[in-house]
C-alpha cells in the first residue's frame, strides 16, 4: 500500500497566511482593485494610478494573482470574476470589511495569547473613528450575508415575516425585495429601531418595527417564518434557549425558522470560517461561538424541528427549522 508523503505545506501556508491577509488589506486602502475597474494594467499603470512605487504595486499585484483574486497575462492584471464584484466596483463592495479587519480585528488579535491563556477576550478600543469604522466594516459583512441567504432560500409563499433580535435589517430587506405580499415585523433592542426604521422607510406599508431587549422580546402575532439572525453567539445559553421559546410562541405550526449564525460542527471534515470566527468573537467581546449540537437541543427543547442547513459561500450557516 501506497502512502502520501508528509509535507510541510500545509503547516508553512497556514503560518504565512498573515502575510496574504496584510497584502490583501494593503491593496484594498491603496485602492488596487478599482484601478483595474476600466481593464487590465501593468505594474507601472498602477503605480500611476494608485500613486503608489512600481515595485510595491508589481508585489501587491502578485501576491493577489498568485492567491486567485486577479489574473495576470503577459505583465498585465486584471480583476477576477469575485474581485470585479466584490471589490472592483461591479457589486456589493466588501472594502468597508477589509478596512474594519485591517485596523480594527487584525491589531486585536495581538491579544489572543491573552485570551488563550485566560479564555478572556482583549481589551477593544472602539473610541474616536474606530466605531465607525467597526459597524462599517460588521453591517457590510452583513449584507454580503442577506445577499448569500436570498440567494439560497426561497421566499415565496410567505406572509407574515418575524426578524427577532438581528444586528441588521437587511436580511429581511432581501425577504421583502423577494416576495411582494410579504410583511415584516421587526422586533429589535431599543437602540437599534431609529436606524432601522429608517433603512426600511422605502417599504414603510409592509413594514413594523417594536423596541424590546431581545431575551425577553415576546412578539405578538402569528408568523409563518421568522428569522433569528446573528443572536445565537451574543447571548447566553440560557437566553438563548429563552428567545427560541419566545419564537415558537409567536409562530404559525408549520413555520420556517432561519437560525443564521457560525456554530462549531461535527462534520467529518470541520468548516474553517466557523471555527476561525470563534476565536475572533471571543477575542473581540467574549461572546460565544457554540456547538451546533447544543443549539439543535435548544432548537428541539422550544418546539422547533431542524430539518435542513444551509451553507452560506463566505458567510454563517443556516439551521433551518420547522414549528411542531
Amino acid at each position: 500500500m501506497t502512502t502520501t508523503p508528509a509535507t510541510p505545506e500545509r503547516i508553512v501556508d497556514i503560518a504565512v497566511g498573515y502575510m496574504a491577509a496584510q497584502q490583501l488589506f494593503a491593496a484594498n486602502r491603496i485602492g488596487l482593485f478599482p484601478a483595474l475597474a476600466d481593464g487590465p494594467a501593468t505594474a507601472a499603470d498602477l503605480a500611476g494610478r494608485t500613486g503608489r512605487p512600481e515595485k510595491i504595486t508589481r508585489i501587491l499585484a502578485d501576491t493577489m494573482a498568485s492567491l486567485g483574486l486577479l489574473s495576470r497575462v503577459d505583465g498585465r492584471y486584471a480583476l477576477t470574476t469575485d474581485t470585479a464584484e466584490h471589490l472592483g466596483g461591479g457589486g456589493l463592495d466588501l472594502a468597508p470589511f477589509l478596512t474594519f479587519l485591517e485596523t480594527i480585528s487584525y491589531p486585536h488579535w495581538q491579544q489572543f495569547t491573552h485570551t488563550t491563556d485566560t479564555g478572556e477576550p482583549g481589551e477593544l478600543d472602539l473610541t474616536g473613528d474606530r466605531w465607525g469604522t467597526f459597524l462599517g466594516g460588521v453591517m457590510v459583512y452583513n449584507a454580503l450575508h442577506a445577499r448569500q441567504l436570498a440567494r439560497a432560500f426561497d421566499f415565496g409563499g410567505c406572509k407574515n415575516l418575524l426578524d427577532l433580535g438581528g444586528l441588521s435589517p437587511e436580511f429581511a430587506l432581501g425577504a421583502l425585495r423577494a416576495n411582494d405580499v410579504l410583511r415584516a415585523t421587526f422586533v429589535y433592542d431599543p437602540r437599534s429601531v431609529p436606524s432601522v426604521t429608517s433603512a426600511v422607510a422605502s417599504l414603510a406599508d409592509r413594514t413594523t418595527v417594536v423596541g424590546a431587549p431581545t431575551p425577553d422580546a415576546e412578539p405578538e402575532g402569528e408568523f409563518d417564518l421568522v428569522m433569528v439572525n446573528h443572536v445565537v453567539h451574543r447571548f447566553s445559553a440560557g437566553e438563548n434557549r429563552a428567545i427560541l421559546r419566545h419564537a415558537r410562541a409567536a409562530a404559525a405550526p408549520g413555520a420556517r425558522l432561519l437560525l443564521l449564525d457560525f456554530f462549531l460542527d461535527d462534520d467529518a471534515e470541520p468548516r474553517a470560517l466557523d471555527a476561525l470566527h470563534a476565536g475572533e468573537y471571543l477575542v473581540i467581546d467574549g461572546t460565544v461561538v457554540y456547538p451546533e449540537a447544543d443549539v439543535r437541543g435548544w432548537l428541539a427543547e422550544a418546539g422547533w424541528r431542524p430539518v435542513d442547513r444551509l451553507t452560506l459561500p463566505g458567510s454563517p450557516r443556516v439551521l433551518v427549522a420547522e414549528a411542531v
